[in-house]
């Protein structure tokens, strides 16, 4: 399925002033914009000063299920209200992200995914398509995932992209005859990730061959890096270009996450977001199934953690704060997940990019976000 060209509004011309993330570098000066950059003016600069706004490029999470009480599987209006959550968090593109369910369920959610791939709701984050996580995983490493595990096929997975662009699919790649399922969804454009599995490393590292490009929620859901038995993480450290890892500090430890770091060169930050995201503690939904919020973690009734409540400016500061410069922090929830999906024209502060911008405080707060030129409403 071809993706729609994207029909923003038309807003009048911006300029901004501050220091820019290009991608050359710092520049200090300014940037004019509408629904797409313009010009970008300045010159170069080693590091943001303490007395300029910062601005980024707008951030990209792959891994969306939910946001301000809304789920994906909800359908109706749950897009919208969870594209609006993010956006005020600096979210500027995202995937809406399934949960493993039967198909029927399946095709009814993504309804209105389709509707906003091709035309964005107002104070809302782009939505770019679709990340089917599940139902093609091993029953074993469901983690929070619902029991409608099956095996996958083309057929379904084309049925599926006919009601919404599916960009990314994850399977666990060492069920029967998912291995040439990776070769047919990577040549159907596809980008497939190793997710929910019992792989072996010599399963994983033979589905990279096959076409597969990345790793789901990196260390979670999936077997580690035994150093005699190593599984499909030790895989992703040795061999993979790209991986989303949940940046959270509560999902990985921050050692697993400084490794990763300097093993997988584009690594990528996503929030694997629920319907608790910018919600308060308490009872929430994934999928249908009751969670529970406490303390910003969210987890099953066995305690078994279930997606999260972060957003991707809790993820940038997450990083800074574990000594990753801001420079390759703000690639990492930007630039390298456009990258990753083939998209030159998100993701990075240039000429002729969407104008998806956030700008930032000194101290790496949120003071204003455009999505395609418009101007969100932080507040609420």
């Amino acid at each position: 399925m071809p993706t729609p060209a994207p029909r923003p509004q038309s807003y009048s011309s911006r300029l901004l002033k501050g220091t820019l993330l290009t991608p050359g570098g710092w520049v200090r000066g300014s940037l004019e914009f509408s629904d797409r950059i313009s010009a970008v003016h300045g010159g170069p600069v080693a590091a943001p000063g303490a007395d300029q706004p910062i601005i980024l490029p707008g951030f990209l999470d792959l891994h969306v299920h939910g946001g301000g009480g809304a789920d994906v599987m909800d359908g109706g209006e749950a897009i919208d209200t969870l594209a609006r959550l993010h956006a005020r968090h600096g979210t500027t593109a995202l995937l809406a992200t399934t949960l493993t369910a039967p198909r029927a369920a399946l095709e009814q959610a993504l309804g209105p995914v389709r509707a906003r791939v091709h035309e964005r709701a107002p104070g809302a984050a782009r939505v770019l398509g679709v990340h089917l996580e599940g139902p093609f995983i091993n029953p074993r490493r469901r983690g929070a995932q619902p029991d409608a595990t099956r095996p996958g096929t083309l057929e379904e997975v084309r049925a599926l992209d006919a009601v919404a662009h599916v960009r990314v699919v994850t399977l666990a790649p060492e069920l029967p005859g998912h291995l040439g399922l990776v070769r047919a969804l990577a040549d159907h454009g596809m980008r497939v990730q190793i997710g929910h599995t019992q792989a072996s490393y010599d399963q994983a590292v033979a589905a990279l061959e096959a076409g597969a490009r990345g790793f789901t929620h990196l260390f979670n859901a999936m077997t580690g890096t035994d150093h005699r038995a190593p599984g499909a993480a030790a895989a992703a450290l040795a061999h993979a270009e790209h991986a989303e890892i949940i940046a959270d500090l509560t999902h990985v430890h921050a050692g697993a996450l400084r490794a990763a770091l300097r093993a997988i060169p584009r690594l990528y930050a996503v929030s694997d977001a629920t319907a608790a995201a910018g919600m308060p503690d308490g009872p929430h939904r994934l999928g249908g199934q009751p969670v529970t919020k406490a303390q910003g973690v969210v987890r099953l009734a066995d305690g078994t953690l279930a997606g999260s409540a972060l957003t991707l400016d809790q993820a940038l500061r997450n990083l800074v704060s574990l000594g990753v410069p801001l420079d390759d922090a703000a690639r990492r929830v930007s630039t390298h997940a456009a990258d990753y999906l083939g998209l030159s024209d998100r993701g990075r502060i240039a000429r002729g990019a969407f104008a998806d911008l956030a700008v930032l405080s000194p101290t790496l707060e949120l003071e204003a976000v455009y999505v395609e030129g418009e101007a969100i409403a932080l507040g609420g």
